[in-house]
């Protein structure tokens, strides 16, 4: 038996072709520039290393601007976005993929980590939604996980985002797509994902502070490339 998601997800993809079937056939998308421009040094992190997507991969993704790569740093003092002092250690690498879809009108829709995850063998060990603030105040809706493949663990955050807004409930995301279409005649959005491992002698609290504190840098840079 289909879960009520599964159907939920259904009526609003139906919905959305509808839609936009009624509303021409092409997306109106500002300019913005390409995820590859996107700065290599980020806070105290640098680019360690710009990850291909292999053509099985962008396959299921479908047409987009998609960025896969990996900072890392040296090790520095600096305040936490709880605002408490506390060592982070950049010198741990931290995973970012940005994807951007310029138009989800044929269907083509944002991949939801809750299913790519499981699909690459990982596990939920925890999930909730929370506001965070970037290096400006500003606050972004955002998801965090930890999960685990064997005896290895990370934490994720993760948040769509689309026209100035950041949600993290995929379903959410959709019913804005959707009233946006109809108001604005965009579908464009993306996806922002950060990892970072979880070494076997560090607590949680302390991965989820590095992540936490890439994402504050990161976050305001991002209308640059996901248009407001």
């Amino acid at each position: 038996m289909r879960s009520p998601r599964f159907w939920t997800v259904i009526v609003l993809l139906t919905a959305t072709a509808l839609i936009l079937h009624t509303r021409g056939d092409k997306d109106y998308v500002p300019p913005h520039q390409p995820l590859s421009q996107l700065p290599n040094t980020i806070g105290p992190w640098t680019t360690l290393q710009d990850v291909p997507l292999d053509q099985e991969t962008l396959n299921v993704l479908g047409q987009g601007d998609f960025l896969n790569r990996v900072y890392g740093g040296s090790q520095v003092l600096h305040q936490t976005v709880a605002q408490t002092q506390s060592e982070v250690n950049p010198a741990i690498p931290v995973s970012l993929f940005i994807g951007y879809f310029p138009t989800q009108r044929t269907g083509q829709t944002i991949h939801s980590p809750q299913h790519c995850l499981p699909g690459a063998g990982w596990t939920f060990e925890s999930s909730r939604y929370v506001n965070m603030p970037d290096i400006n105040g500003k606050l972004y809706n955002v998801g965090e996980y930890v999960i685990s493949n064997g005896e290895s663990r990370q934490f994720v955050i993760y948040w769509y985002q689309a026209h100035g807004r950041s949600i993290a409930n995929e379903y959410k995301a959709k019913l804005y797509m959707v009233r946006d279409a109809i108001r604005t005649n965009r579908t464009d959005g993306a996806l922002v994902r950060i990892i970072t491992t979880i070494l076997p002698s560090e607590p949680v609290s302390s991965a989820r502070d590095r992540a936490l504190l890439f994402a504050g840098q990161l976050a305001p840079l991002l209308p640059q490339f996901i248009p407001d």
